[in-house]
């Protein structure tokens, strides 16, 4: 059987509702207003969802737009909108394919750009929860719905990135706050700690390279490496914008059979005799890799002898348990598989590692392993098990940098739209040339998280905070000082950009100002 290739007419990539709403507005709809608000934290200790990734989105939609729209012929992109409208519809309301007007899409072929106008706060700000990012509206009043049409894809290629960039906001600063505890003060290491390995457990190669940005606004390593062109696309990064080191699987140490011994030895003298190098290490028995290949005269000697650093990685088990240690272990209650390595069991991964290639004491009086060696843990990492395997360390003694973390799809794929409640409602429109302010207010929302804006909005920087200031006019709004909401894309064109590097230094700088430390 051959497959045809899918067909991504970007007017087709929205909810299936967006296709009827130009006819159920009322009858001399000229303009409407939108914004875009974190709505409601389901994150301990989140306060501010931190703003990131509208020029992405915005340049990924201009380019769908482009070629997918504006320079195909007119008659093959009404064909394919003409056809999907009637097979979504034809069953449940055949009398609307029947009277749909289709000329709305046909002038804005015609006119060969979108009239939008987006005005939006700095990417890289932290906006306090119930305060609105952008601001969307349309330019020419016979395109008043396309304002609402672009809803669904916007919302679809941002919430994830902000949702990220705040979670890993969180995870620096608990990493710093241990760090520092045990007297680390170097960023970078804190930096290179928190590695990104989400990509496999993602919806989509692109919902993964999209998501891998607001990780790396806090990290610098990530193994989605797709990442690295989005941002050298959209957000014009440096080539070093991602770092990642060789790393072994299962099936390649698999390879070897049961002999680690060798198979460490061909991996750190022949194929990485230099560098960093990360092998995994629990294929079979991460206990007997560690008491007896490790210990093993001739691998000691071969890893102590690199320039460079091998990383022990475990992949199962309870990372708390391995990496510090599982104080209730002993040969009568440890599972069977595991016999005659219950003193290392209890000692954990870390202790071990030093008790065989040894460390120093650092000013604090924390140990530092020996730089030839190090461990990554990245199975199932969450903010709440990160915290408590630094406390972990730092009881045992041991800088918390000793470790780090692969933070994957057991973070960034558990998580929805409503963690953050993003939503891009409608505040503001006219009718007839009459400015009217419009609002949600559900009397069933208790706690009045689904209820919007009303009218125009402003957003200023009072008091060391930005706050909304909504129910504004055309007229009033041009009263407000300090307007943060500014243009960005107006017309087709993008008249504001950012670089990654200064999104970067704004995330840190915001992280500073909003939590100082705390998490």
């Amino acid at each position: 059987m051959m497959f045809n290739e899918m067909i991504e007419n970007p007017a087709l990539l929205t909810d299936g509702y967006k296709f009827c709403h130009k006819d159920q507005y009322p009858a001399g709809l000229e303009w409407t207003y939108e914004t875009w608000t974190p709505r409601k934290s389901r994150i301990e200790g989140v306060t501010h969802a931190v703003f990131f990734g509208l020029q992405g989105s915005l340049a990924t939609l201009y380019w769908k737009w482009q070629k997918g729209f504006f320079e195909r012929p007119l008659d093959v992109v009404m064909e394919e909108i003409r056809e999907s409208l009637s097979g979504t519809f034809s069953i449940t309301n055949p009398e609307m394919v029947k009277n749909y007007d289709y000329s709305h899409f046909e002038k804005l072929h015609k006119l060969g750009y979108l009239p939008l106008r987006i005005k939006a706060l700095k990417e890289g700000t932290f906006v306090p929860i119930g305060v609105p990012m952008f601001t969307i509206e349309n330019t020419l009043p016979e395109f008043f719905w396309l304002t609402g049409y672009l809803e669904t894809p916007e919302s679809c290629l941002i919430w994830q990135p902000m949702t990220d960039a705040t979670i890993a906001d969180k995870y620096k600063r608990i990493l710093t706050h241990y760090a520092e505890l045990t007297g680390c003060n170097q960023p970078k290491r804190v930096f290179n700690q928190g590695g990104d390995f989400s990509m496999r457990g993602m919806g989509s190669p692109e919902a993964a390279y999209r998501s891998t940005p607001g990780h790396l606004l806090s990290f610098g390593g990530s193994a989605t490496i797709p990442a690295r062109n989005y941002l050298m696309a959209y957000y014009d990064a440096k080539p070093d914008v991602i770092a990642y080191a060789p790393s072994t699987e299962h099936s390649v140490m698999e390879s070897y059979g049961r002999d680690e011994k060798n198979a460490i030895l061909r991996l750190v003298t022949e194929v990485y005799p230099s560098g960093t190098v990360t092998i995994v290490s629990d294929t079979y028995n991460l206990w007997n890799l560690v008491d007896n290949v490790l210990t093993d005269p001739e691998v000691k000697e071969a890893i102590m002898q690199r320039n460079g650093k091998v990383n022990i990685r475990p992949d199962s088990g309870d990372p708390i348990k391995i990496i510090c240690g599982d104080k209730d272990a002993s040969e009568e209650n440890i599972d069977d598989r595991l016999k005659g390595f219950a003193e290392t069991v209890n000692k954990g991964l870390i202790q071990r590692l030093y008790e065989i290639f040894g460390g120093t004491k650092n000013e604090k009086g924390f140990i530092e392993i020996d730089s030839h060696i190090g461990s990554v843990y990245g199975d199932s990492i969450t903010p709440e098990r990160a915290k408590a395997i630094c406390e972990g360390l730092m009881e045992k003694g041991f800088v918390t940098v000793s470790v780090g973390l692969g933070i994957g799809s057991y973070t960034y794929q558990y998580m929805t739209r409503d963690t953050l409640g993003f939503a891009l409602k409608g505040t503001a429109e006219i009718v007839n040339g009459e400015f009217r302010a419009i609002y949600k207010d559900p009397a069933t929302d208790s706690d009045k998280f689904k209820k919007s804006q009303k009218g125009l909005v402003a957003v200023v920087f009072e008091d060391g905070e930005y706050k909304l200031i909504d129910n504004l006019t055309p007229e009033t709004i041009k009263d407000v000082k300090g307007n943060m909401l500014e243009d960005v894309f107006v017309d087709g064109e993008f008249v504001r950009t950012q670089t990654f590097d200064e999104i970067r230094e704004m995330v840190a700088s915001e992280s500073k100002r909003v939590y100082n430390g705390k998490f």
